[in-house]
């Protein structure tokens, strides 16, 4: 293991455009279903539906947190609707797999998800055994990433030390409060725009385009 990593003893990872590359493009069928909940709620245009959605997205952190802030929308309805899609265009990555099992201590997935859709993504992925639990939406009371309460109340709920820990993400300005925490963080830069905002080199300790090839490379050098 790099030295720089070998105190780590805790692996926590984003799940969506994380540990699957943004080029399947899978959130294109969620947004999807997100403006068509937003029509039928405020019973408006797609183009509208799209504003308003967006706007939340960056004002709360997610749309959801708009939704319910705004006009009281019952969380279970809207995740279970948005997260009814396909997921045939997810695939196993036996690199990343085997990785994910070399890696010292426990793993976790922390994610505005729902675990429910979480866990159907990781068995698509073959990662239905590789995570020691989940931190979803839910558990963090409908305050999202990157709230920092939401990453205090993982610690907790998990007993995490931040100080330990390790926490990837694609989203940079996810990265910023698991930094001030002390968590080493990692960047999955998957070339969006969206992702990078706010990308910082102060609160950003290692960038890859490709998680499965750094962890492999990171463990290779263990085992070696």
């Amino acid at each position: 293991m790099l030295a720089a990593l070998r105190h780590v003893d805790c692996w926590i990872f984003d799940l969506d455009n994380s540990l699957y590359p943004a080029s399947t493009n899978l959130f294109s069928l969620i947004d999807e279903r997100m403006g068509a909940f937003i029509q039928e709620l405020l019973g408006c245009d797609a183009v509208e539906a799209r504003r308003v959605q967006k706007g939340y997205f960056h004002e709360h952190g997610t749309t959801l947190a708009g939704l319910m802030r705004t006009h009281a929308t019952d969380p279970h309805s809207f995740l279970d609707f948005v997260h009814d899609i396909d997921l045939a265009r997810l695939a196993a990555d036996p690199r990343l797999v085997a990785a994910l099992d070399r890696l010292p201590g426990r793993k976790f997935v922390f994610t505005n998800a729902s675990e429910t859709y979480a866990r159907r993504v990781l068995d698509r992925l073959g990662l239905a055994n590789a995570f020691d639990g989940l931190h979803d939406i839910h558990a963090m009371d409908y305050v999202p990433k990157p709230d920092p309460r939401s990453y205090e109340v993982m610690c907790a709920r998990l007993d995490i030390a931040p100080d330990r820990a390790l926490f990837v993400e694609d989203m940079a300005r996810n990265l910023e409060p698991a930094k001030a925490l002390g968590m080493t963080t990692v960047w999955v830069d998957n070339g969006s725009e969206q992702a990078g905002r706010g990308a910082d080199d102060s609160f950003i300790d290692y960038r890859t385009t490709d998680i499965g090839a750094w962890l492999a490379e990171i463990t290779q050098e263990e085992a070696a």
